[in-house]
């Protein structure tokens, strides 16, 4: 075993800090960390947009629930829209800011230049007249996400490439206001990027009758698809369980992972504001309160283990780290006892997570248990958050029953790290 881990130790962790300099990927990162209140808030009022049924109920709370759901429906459909339902907008916007400022590059002229791209490669034209324009927004949510990425990037790396090397640039003389002197310096620049981005509506339009988005969608909904699979939760499972063994934390990962669990959780909001069938199984919020009750190595169950224990040096780790873990926070745990690095703890770290997700997507995907459509807090507790995220009581008491599950792969593994402390204590 300690050979093991010292082999991963020279192999993963190079990998796994190159990962984390990545500019494009660091940039797509912080944008997520960063649009989490507007996506929180989507989230809420997706959750007060979905009342439970009431049929046959006398519960006084549920019954004024629905009736406000009712009453007030489309002004809850519309404040989820422009939260989370323009989730690809504000990512565009966000890859964009950071990318620019990784480049120390002023950004406002790069994000309206993006955003400009996005409306064209994504807003599908429904009806255009004088002083009226209309369109089609359904790629706003989590299905632009791609074209989002793409035009934020290819925009920032375009700009940054023709400003460098002074394409089409216009001098101005001193004495004009410094604002102006930015829009004509960058005139050519933004004309030669947008015309691109023109070319490709143009072309998706002519040959195809839709936009940009609509047709990169239909091309790559094959790879989409595939990613909500168990065998990408599984996946995901391991290797970010793994990593934080190690002492790598999970944030390298998001620069890929927050474009599909935001993505499928905006598809998912977006169909149960319209009232049809919820498409995606592996969500952010799937992640969070199913797949890691207790946050990473699901240290929910570990800390009961630890409160019942013998020992006082690790009944004291249960103590401090219980109520961090029960809202989703793992350090204590993770380096009080610790978990990192223990080869004792490596299989159930590991484990735990992997039939945590397997058993939720498997109940989520026969439609035993609702999926989720709404993320309300990172910290929100797993045995609340699974209620508000799918509106099924059904998921709490698979969240109960996970937690024991979790406990039972533990306690073996629990036991003999107990019995190699009281020997080393001995020493």
């Amino acid at each position: 075993m300690e050979k093991f881990i010292s082999w991963l130790e020279r192999t993963m962790l190079p990998v796994a800090n190159k990962i984390a300099k990545q500019r494009h990927l660091m940039a797509i990162r912080d944008t997520f960390m960063t649009i989490l209140p507007p996506i929180f808030f989507g989230g809420i009022i997706a959750v007060i947009n979905s009342a439970p049924a009431v049929e046959g109920t006398t519960n006084g709370f549920m019954i004024a629930w629905a009736n406000f759901a009712s009453d007030n429906a489309i002004i809850l459909s519309w404040l989820n829209t422009v939260t989370l339902g323009f989730l690809s907008f504000y990512v565009c916007i966000g890859i964009t800011y950071y990318l620019c400022k990784h480049y120390e590059i002023t950004p406002f002229m790069p994000i309206v230049i993006a955003i400009a791209g996005f409306m064209m490669l994504t807003a599908e034209p429904v009806e255009l007249s004088f002083g009226n324009v209309l369109g089609q927004l359904t790629y706003f949510d989590g299905k632009g996400m791609l074209v989002a990425i793409f035009v934020s990037i290819a925009t920032v790396e375009a700009y940054r490439f023709l400003t460098e090397h002074h394409v089409g640039e216009i001098k101005m003389p001193d004495s004009v206001p410094p604002a102006l002197i930015t829009s004509f310096g960058s005139l050519a620049t933004c004309i030669i990027i947008l015309a691109v981005d023109s070319l490709l509506f143009i072309i998706c339009y002519k040959t195809q009758g839709v936009g940009f988005a609509h047709t990169i969608i239909n091309v790559l909904s094959p790879a989409i698809e595939a990613t909500d699979n168990i065998g990408t939760a599984i996946l995901v499972a391991i290797l970010l369980n793994l990593g934080w063994f190690f002492g790598i934390h999970d944030a390298i990962w998001n620069g890929f992972l927050s474009p599909i669990e935001y993505g499928t959780l905006s598809m998912n909001a977006a169909a149960k504001a319209a009232g049809t069938a919820l498409p995606s199984v592996f969500t952010v919020s799937f992640w969070c309160y199913f797949g890691i009750i207790g946050g990473l190595g699901n240290c929910l169950a570990l800390g009961i283990l630890c409160l019942l224990s013998k020992r006082k040096d690790i009944k004291t780790v249960g103590k401090l780290g219980i109520v961090p873990a029960f809202f989703g926070i793992s350090e204590p745990i993770t380096f009080g006892l610790p978990i990192m690095l223990n080869p004792i703890l490596f299989v159930p770290c590991i484990l735990t997570s992997v039939v945590n997700v397997t058993v939720s997507y498997l109940l989520m995907q026969s439609n035993i248990i609702g999926r989720t459509y709404a993320m309300l807090s990172y910290n929100m507790p797993s045995i609340f958050g699974s209620y508000f995220s799918t509106g099924d009581f059904k998921a709490v008491i698979l969240i109960i029953v996970l937690i024991l599950v979790d406990m039972l792969i533990y306690y073996p593994f629990f036991k003999a790290h107990e019995k190699a402390t009281e020997d080393m204590a001995e020493e």
